[in-house]
């Protein structure tokens, strides 16, 4: 019988956010719950599956990890990009990639943006933490006010298009730069134009929303994040590679910057991880896409793609790329 591996369940919520039956009555389900602790690992766990339904891009899929599957004949992608799949490499090996919609990922990152500034700016989880140890104010950070602030947006597409809104609904005075921006564009997303480097200099908090592509890898480097304001707040929800993490590192644990991220260069985080220990970050698990209307259209339609590949009528076929 055919089987289907349906990967990185990390919350547990895959199977409540869709009815699995019409694929239970065709095929073997496995739900795997847990992050492989290697490439070696999840080789040898996912080679005898013929359908591979990925969350996300948690678990990468290299040339040297698809090699290594053999029964691989569909592979289900959540939404339709994913920079750790070599989809190109799967549709040459013969596997037949699907997608699926987004569902409100949009509103759901910049969301998850907005919660990690407010956080920062508030300090929220230390002040959390002290009323949960009976300190209450003792140990809590005063924090500052948002209206009258600076932000600054890298990149001003849907994400970031909404998260401008957000800082203009609190009274911030909205910057925003990328490689392609217009001011014309600029002022359509109520932001305002600035070069890369006054951005930096200028801004209060830092929010990122880039595409992550070669042009676009570490484009926040040790020397733009020197360019920034004592005490800003960098904020990432998009890709951790868009910024240079030892430099990161070495801001926050120097005091110059807050980070406040949802993404990271490995996920899970590691246990130990310098950004762990710096009492000057807020993080969050990469929550962006996470939540339950999102998982509700990745699954449902993750359902509905193997069964109708199964029925030898695919839909949702990712174009050749």
């Amino acid at each position: 019988m055919t089987r289907v591996a349906v990967l990185d369940d990390w919350q547990r919520v895959a199977r409540a956010s869709a009815d699995w039956s019409p694929l239970e009555a065709l095929a073997d389900l496995t739900f795997f719950e847990t992050p492989f602790a290697s490439e070696d690992e999840a080789a040898a766990a996912l080679a005898p599956f013929d359908i591979i339904l990925a969350t996300r891009e948690r678990t990468p899929f290299p040339k040297s990890l698809i090699d290594r599957l053999p029964a691989l004949k569909m592979f289900g992608l959540t939404g339709s990009r994913a920079g750790k799949i070599d989809i190109a490499y799967l549709q040459q090996r013969g596997v037949t990639v699907c997608y699926t919609d987004g569902g409100p990922g949009v509103e759901s990152t910049a969301e998850i943006a907005l919660a990690l500034m407010l956080a920062a700016a508030r300090g929220v989880p230390r002040s959390d933490a002290s009323a949960r140890a009976g300190r209450f104010q003792q140990g809590a950070p005063t924090g500052f006010v948002l209206a009258g602030k600076t932000l600054g947006l890298f990149g001003l597409g849907r994400i970031g298009a909404r998260v401008a809104r957000y800082g203009n609904a609190l009274g911030m005075h909205v910057l925003a730069w990328s490689q392609n921006l217009t001011v014309e564009r600029a002022a359509e997303a109520g932001a305002q134009f600035a070069s890369k480097e006054s951005l930096l200099e200028q801004a209060d908090v830092v929010s990122v929303h880039l595409v992550l592509s070669p042009r676009t890898r570490g484009v926040i480097g040790a020397s733009d994040i020197a360019r920034m304001k004592r005490g800003a707040i960098l904020v990432n929800t998009s890709r951790a590679p868009l910024i240079d993490e030892p430099a990161l590192i070495a801001a926050v644990r120097e005091g110059r910057i807050v980070a406040a991220l949802d993404v990271y260069e490995r996920e899970p985080l590691p246990a130990g991880h310098p950004l762990v220990a710096c009492p000057n970050t807020v993080l969050t698990p990469h929550l962006g896409y996470s939540v339950l209307e999102v998982y509700r259209v990745f699954f449902e339609q993750g359902v509905e793609n193997a069964v109708a590949w199964l029925g030898g009528n695919p839909v949702r076929v990712l174009p050749p790329q």
